[in-house]
């Protein structure tokens, strides 16, 4: 970041507050940071000192020797991604007046202020309540415990200190991660407990790394990622069976019988499921869903968030994704009107995975279309081209409404139109809180002045050339989110995935070890390899800023 800029420059800045930098929060942060008019700034907000890459922790928990891998420094976060293949531009570092992140944690939220943990009075932050006029809200969920880093690991009690010291840092993760590898290690039996991606890349990777480790998947329904055609459940059990994993299908595990179960290292615990069926594993791993982590929200507003039914937790968006509530006993016409000044009703929506975009989610490479590498064939069948279609106009929800024009919701925190919880889908929605922000700020100043409003940014109009567009002809109709087909690639044991994408279900054998995790350091900024990252694993050091 460049150096600090004086604090009265700071405090005059008007703002918008992004919570969480995870995929959707570093995402828009980042269109933020080159979309915002002059007068204002990005406040990103993030209580982990790195970027924790989720989907390489099943892996790195159970295979020795890429854990720091996983830790993605954010020195880099408000910067375009360092995709290969695109021409080299000079970084463009922007000043704290424009860009600031904090490490905290948010203790309490309200309608136009937040209070963090920790002060910054270098940044006009002495009391720690930060004042904010937009806020984008991506906070997340919180993790299972197999791979919650600011939690226990497995099924011990946490007692040397090592994560309660360092919790939230990278060399906190670090020294979780080899904790897991060594319980995981001594472990003869393992029942892993939950079927989604997270249950079987663990109970597939225990099972190859760990031959001869009794290894047991549990899951509740019939069918594994029942989300997703079956052809995925149909491979995954197949490749399951040829690991020597013994999979138990439509079944619950009896939770009364896990706290009663033995706990001693070692000893193996006898636990039944719901119909009885006993059994026996020295340690249990509960792959079990995620919560939304929405407890904020809710306090600032009750309404807002889903108080029960499948998606208990979620916070309620319009397609905008502006924060909503219900509106009870309204026609459908007063329903729609409310939202005149957020959205038009009849407008066509585009699946997001189809939305412009700069640049690709950082996932649909690594979890939904894995390219074929240079050394080996390109098995996977090609796309075959199809005649472009219309969108169709999808309406709006007219039993909700705005809660508050300038609180986005994103990512897992966010009752997205059935959108599937991933990476590539809050990177989409990160997109379109932010965009529609500026949009927002931009409609705001042409009513306020004409001749005030900025010119168009690059970076939210590609390919719109300066001049090419005045304010008053450009477009400031708040763009509407809908999810894409639902997309997965998930690993089964060290080299072998299948994946989903665009109604097609590939398999790919010759997966690396590391889950291609070099791919998602680009997305942050970072213009590295593979073997960047082992170096830096060899020497000891962090990889240096872009």
């Amino acid at each position: 970041m460049a150096a600090a800029t004086s604090l009265s420059s700071t405090i005059a800045s008007k703002t918008v507050a992004v919570l969480g930098a995870s995929y959707g929060g570093a995402r828009a942060a980042h269109i933020l940071a080159q979309g915002l008019p002059h007068g204002w700034r990005v406040v990103l907000v993030e209580r982990n000192s790195h970027m924790n890459h989720l989907y390489v922790l099943p892996r790195y928990a159970v295979l020795p020797g890429h854990e720091h891998k996983a830790f993605i420094p954010y020195d880099n976060v408000f910067l375009p991604p360092a995709l290969p293949g695109t021409p080299s531009k000079p970084a463009v570092q922007y000043p704290q007046e424009r860009a600031l992140l904090l490490h905290a944690s948010v203790v309490s939220l309200r309608e136009h202020e937040l209070t963090l943990d920790k002060s910054f009075p270098e940044h006009g932050i002495s009391d720690r309540t930060l004042h904010f006029d937009y806020l984008v809200y991506a906070l997340g969920s919180h993790l299972p415990a197999p791979i919650n880093l600011w939690g226990p690991v497995a099924d011990e009690v946490d007692k040397d200190g090592v994560v309660d010291i360092v919790r939230g840092t990278k060399e906190g993760g670090v020294g979780w991660l080899k904790k897991f590898q060594k319980r995981v290690e001594r472990a003869s039996s393992v029942l892993v407990v939950g079927g989604g991606a997270l249950g079987i890349q663990y109970a597939t990777d225990i099972a190859e790394i760990f031959p001869a480790t009794r290894v047991t998947l549990l899951h509740s329904r019939p069918r594994l990622l029942p989300r997703f055609d079956e052809g995925m459940h149909t491979e995954i059990l197949s490749t399951l069976s040829a690991l020597n994993v013994c999979a138990i299908l439509g079944d619950r595990l009896d939770l009364a019988s896990l706290d009663k179960a033995a706990e001693r290292d070692g000893a193996e615990r006898i636990v039944r499921t719901q119909s009885g069926r006993e059994i026996r594993a020295e340690l249990v791993l509960l792959c079990t869903g995620q919560t939304p982590n929405t407890s904020l929200l809710r306090e600032a507003f009750p309404n807002v968030v889903v108080a029960d039914g499948p998606n208990k937790g979620m916070a309620r968006v319009r397609r905008t994704l502006q924060i909503a509530e219900p509106v009870d006993d309204v026609p459908l016409e007063a329903a729609s009107s409310s939202q005149a000044t957020a959205s038009t009703p009849s407008a066509p929506v585009t699946p997001a995975a189809e939305q412009p975009s700069d640049v690709s989610s950082p996932l649909t490479e690594r979890e939904s279309v894995p390219a074929a590498s240079s050394d080996e064939p390109a098995d996977e069948p090609e796309e075959a081209e199809e005649p472009e279609e219309e969108p169709q106009p999808i309406e709006e929800d007219p039993c909700t409404r705005v809660a508050a024009e300038h609180i986005f919701a994103i990512g897992d925190a966010a009752d997205a139109f059935g959108a599937v919880n991933a990476g590539h889908n809050a990177f989409f929605q990160g997109e379109v809180a932010a965009r529609n922000i500026v949009k927002l700020i931009k409609r705001s100043e042409r009513e306020g002045s004409e001749s005030d409003v900025p010119a168009v940014s690059a970076e939210l109009y590609p390919g719109a050339g300066a001049g090419e567009v005045t304010p008053a002809e450009e477009d400031l109709e708040l763009q509407k989110y809908a999810p894409g087909e639902p997309a997965i690639k998930v690993s089964l044991g060290l080299t072998k995935s299948v994946y989903q994408f665009q109604g097609m279900i590939g398999v790919r054998d010759k997966e690396p070890a590391d889950l291609d995790v070099h791919l998602i350091w680009r997305y942050f900024g970072h213009d590295v390899s593979r073997e960047d990252l082992e170096r830096a694993q060899a020497v000891g050091s962090e990889i240096a800023s872009a």
